[in-house]
């Protein structure tokens, strides 16, 4: 199984990872999104921008570090995961504070997104503006119902009566495509997990190196 195992294996190949091009999706709809509607005078809107890109640039270096460290690939990956996992909890507050409705998980318009394949930041802010004015949740064009009767008219709530803003799609979208970065990063973060405790890392591939070149020279 080892035999002919190079000392330090073919790495760095991160630009080929899906879990990378979606996190570097994630930071680039989330740096637009953060100039449009965060202060950016705020904390809030370093702290977005700075989790966005904790992301991408630690799957980066875990890839280029797994070369000699299966330990640093698995720790940096993880780290990326947790940075992902920060800046969704900071996308729900945004929804939050302003009223505005979290999409759940069955949400149609969270399947259409991902159907898109969106590549780009531009391609993400194009479903947006299509997404918006349609009414119901759905995103479906159809006949409108009227809204139930409520105490305050003033309420920026979207119901599911009415048109989303938006910043709530914007939002959403996002959340949709960090919801698809981490299960990605949670499936390769148990795939390494089960190539460490199966071959170990770079002190025992260098065992394995050295003892079958004594082999092949004794």
């Amino acid at each position: 199984m080892f035999e002919n195992e190079p000392l330090i294996p073919k790495h760095g190949g991160y630009r080929k990872l899906k879990s990378f091009q979606i996190a570097q999706l994630v930071y680039d709809v989330t740096v637009r999104f953060c100039n449009r509607y965060i202060d950016k005078r705020s904390r809030t809107h370093d702290q977005m921008v700075q989790a966005a890109r904790s992301g991408v640039q630690n799957i980066a270096e875990g890839s280029k570090a797994s070369g000699t460290s299966k330990k640093t690939e698995l720790k940096l990956t993880n780290v990326a995961r947790a940075s992902l996992e920060e800046l969704r909890l900071d996308y729900e507050d945004f929804l939050r504070h302003r009223g505005l409705r979290l999409w759940n998980a069955k949400d149609p318009r969270g399947k259409g997104l991902i159907g898109r394949r969106c590549t780009t930041a531009d391609g993400v802010a194009g479903w947006v503006r299509e997404q918006h004015g349609q009414p119901g949740p759905t995103g479906l064009s159809g006949p409108k119902q009227k809204p139930p009767a409520t105490s305050s008219s003033k309420s920026t709530r979207s119901s599911p009566f009415s048109a989303s803003t938006y910043p709530e799609i914007a939002a959403n979208a996002a959340l949709v495509l960090i919801t698809v970065a981490c299960s990605l990063l949670d499936r390769q973060l148990a795939s390494l997990a089960a190539t460490f405790e199966r071959e170990g890392g770079f002190t025992e591939r260098l065992y394995r190196v050295r003892k079958n070149a004594r082999g092949t020279t004794g």
